[in-house]
């Protein structure tokens, strides 16, 4: 596998005005345990990035450190070259959206409210609901295909419409950079691809930032720019798909040998796992 060492000068290289989100030299926990230490990362602006690794590598806790849910014990995570942790959390909420892993809906909410509470970063003292906010609301609605829930308690719906609402709401927010962690969680696959081929929409149409964590590699591959695996909460290999999902790589960060082809579709990076006796043959 590449020198962790050498990847994390690969992340950082260059000034922070290389991109908007950068993550410098962060360490990240809950309590006295360190999950995540001296990470370094600069998001690529305009780009889809995939997070990837094993069960407990520190993904969830990283997205969490650069959407300023958690304050890193020592480093920082800058947006726009200014401490997250320094900004006005309505200022923060204006540029950069986040899809948690496991959101706590609110009791007897409906979809339509939920999704138009992504609308209250830009409101204030002189900011009232308008016309534009039905339309932004209107407009994720739609897209993610739950306009005809509009009416209905979120409580009432399946995990994954569940998903698309709170997905729906992230879009309703309109920010520069979205963080989404496991949003093809409860989807089946054609929800999934529904899903990831509306966020590179984004990504295209709207210039959007968005860092995605995901467990599926061959769809963190088809759909990303860029890739971070992680191992051990650290940086293991970053950068294309191609370069990230090399067969060596993949054994050392997820502890599985596999081989690795080209999709027969989109030609990106695709992993086989291998089991049984071809398991046994390569160890």
């Amino acid at each position: 596998m590449t020198d962790p060492t050498t990847n994390q000068h690969r992340a950082t290289s260059g000034s922070a005005a290389a991109g908007r989100l950068v993550a410098d030299a962060v360490s990240l926990g809950y309590g006295e345990r360190t999950v995540v230490e001296r990470l370094s990362l600069v998001v690529p602006d305009g780009a889809v990035t995939a997070v990837v690794g094993a069960n407990a590598c520190g993904k969830s806790t990283l997205l969490r450190g650069l959407a300023r849910l958690l304050r890193p014990s020592s480093g920082s995570v800058l947006l726009d070259g200014v401490d997250i942790h320094h900004q006005p959390t309505r200022q923060v909420a204006r540029t950069l959206g986040l899809l948690p892993q496991a959101p706590v809906t609110p009791e007897g909410v409906t979809v339509v409210d939920l999704v138009s509470r992504g609308r209250h970063p830009h409101h204030g003292m002189l900011r009232r609901w308008s016309a534009a906010d039905d339309i932004a609301v209107a407009q994720a609605l739609a897209l993610t295909g739950v306009t005809d829930l509009a009416d209905r308690d979120v409580d009432t719906l399946s995990g994954g419409q569940r998903q698309r609402v709170w997905v729906a709401m992230a879009l309703a927010q309109a920010t520069d950079l979205l963080l989404l962690d496991e949003p093809t969680t409860y989807l089946d696959v054609a929800h999934q691809m529904e899903l990831l081929e509306l966020l590179r929409d984004l990504n295209a149409s709207r210039g959007t930032t968005i860092v995605m964590v995901l467990h599926e590699l061959n769809l963190a591959a088809r759909f990303a720019d860029h890739m971070v695996a992680m191992s051990e909460g650290r940086i293991a290999v970053v950068g294309t798909p191609a370069e990230v999902l090399t067969e060596e790589t993949v054994h050392e960060v997820f502890g599985w040998p596999c081989r690795v082809i080209p999709d027969p579709v989109s030609g990106t990076p695709l992993v086989v796992p291998l089991g049984g006796s071809a398991k046994r043959a390569h160890r």
